[in-house]
């Protein structure tokens, strides 16, 4: 496969990119302002992804009539901050993607917005990976934060390398905007949803990093992939089964719960266990994706039950995904990308019987 681009490095965001932390810490203003009588105003909220601290907070404080100064706010939200960015977990295949380059020798650097400080604070939770960069950069420690290239320019130099050899891998609209900016070549993995269509200006647009292609940028390819599922982190979720649309084939009723523990960008087919009251353990393979068609983006997941040869209870199911088999073909027609395919089947049937994922069926600490 030819590259479309050599890459020499590869810079890396933070928060929403390689961390989970937006979602980590989303409740967290709703919580603050109910004080003030306030609630949030999701579209303005939606414009502070990926902005400088003093920028976001100088907002914060104008658009909701706060009577505290940036540093009464700053001293009253930190505390709040420090203890969810704690309970941040990795987002799908990040620590894959950085071990897989730290090892073939790739140099790698994060550049993030928020100030070092913090930075230090959120990297705790990316343990041993989290030594694989030799670069760490806070938007402080630049004359100028995103969506100025200045943070990518010199994370360029410190790494020894030109920008325009650059790979930016980012979740903001502000983050590709200042990647593009440098020179540098920028992959968006956006973290809003609803946000999709203003990442035009970025050469790749993924749902995640699960579907990075190494081969396009001129880097070593993956070979990590079991009979062609690659295992994941597992991810959790306790489901209302509603009707069958087909076969076995049936649409997730979701609650405020169904999603704790799958992160948005979380999309395609996957594969991995069910537990209920009828039928008990079962191979399933489970389908999500997000429906563009309306006013409210909403995300749409279904399962099929492949052990399955009679009614499905309507009782929560807990499923957990163990397995990625490919990414949806198309989102225009939603529940048609979501349907399971006689290949996914087979696939899926013969993998979990592997000891790598077929220990999970019994495994009682995540059922």
């Amino acid at each position: 496969m030819a590259a479309a681009h050599q890459v020499s490095a590869v810079i890396f965001d933070l928060d929403g990119t390689l961390l989970d932390t937006e979602r980590a810490t989303r409740d967290i203003l709703n919580e603050f302002l109910a004080v003030y009588g306030k609630v949030p105003d999701p579209e303005k909220e939606e414009t502070r992804l990926g902005q400088m601290y003093t920028e976001s907070t100088t907002g914060i404080i104008k658009d909701y009539g706060l009577p505290l100064t940036i540093e009464e706010y700053s001293k009253a939200m930190h505390p709040l901050y420090m203890k969810r960015w704690q309970k941040a977990k990795p987002l799908p295949g990040v620590k894959r993607l950085v071990k897989h380059l730290y090892k073939n020798g790739v140099p790698l650097a994060i550049a993030s917005n928020s100030i070092r400080r913090n930075i230090d604070h959120k990297i705790t939770k990316m343990e041993d990976w989290g030594e694989c960069f030799s670069v760490i950069l806070g938007g402080d420690q630049v004359p100028n934060g995103k969506p100025s290239p200045d943070i990518f320019l010199e994370a360029a130099k410190r790494l020894g390398v030109n920008p325009s050899s650059c790979l930016v891998i980012e979740d903001s609209v502000v983050g590709i905007k200042g990647a593009k900016a440098s020179g540098a070549k920028a992959v968006a993995v956006p973290s809003l949803q609803s946000q999709r269509q203003h990442y035009s200006i970025a050469d790749v647009i993924l749902y995640s990093l699960l579907d990075f292609d190494p081969e396009l940028w001129g880097l070593p390819p993956f070979e990590d992939r079991i009979q062609g599922v690659l295992p994941i982190d597992p991810l959790l979720s306790t489901a209302q089964i509603g009707d069958r649309i087909l076969n076995d084939l049936h649409r997730v009723i979701s609650d405020e719960c169904t999603y704790d523990c799958i992160p948005d960008q979380i999309s395609g087919i996957y594969l991995g266990w069910a537990k209920s009251k009828v039928p008990g353990f079962s191979k399933v393979v489970i389908g999500t994706g997000w429906d563009f068609s309306q006013q409210t983006i909403e995300r749409v997941m279904l399962v099929e039950f492949l052990d399955s040869s009679g009614r499905i209870e309507t009782e929560p199911v807990k499923l957990l995904l163990i397995g990625y088999l490919r990414k949806l073909q198309s989102t225009d027609d939603i529940l048609q990308a979501l349907i399971v395919t006689n290949e996914d089947r087979s696939i899926a049937r013969d993998v979990l019987d592997l000891p790598a994922f077929s220990g999970y069926a019994n495994d009682l600490h995540f059922f």
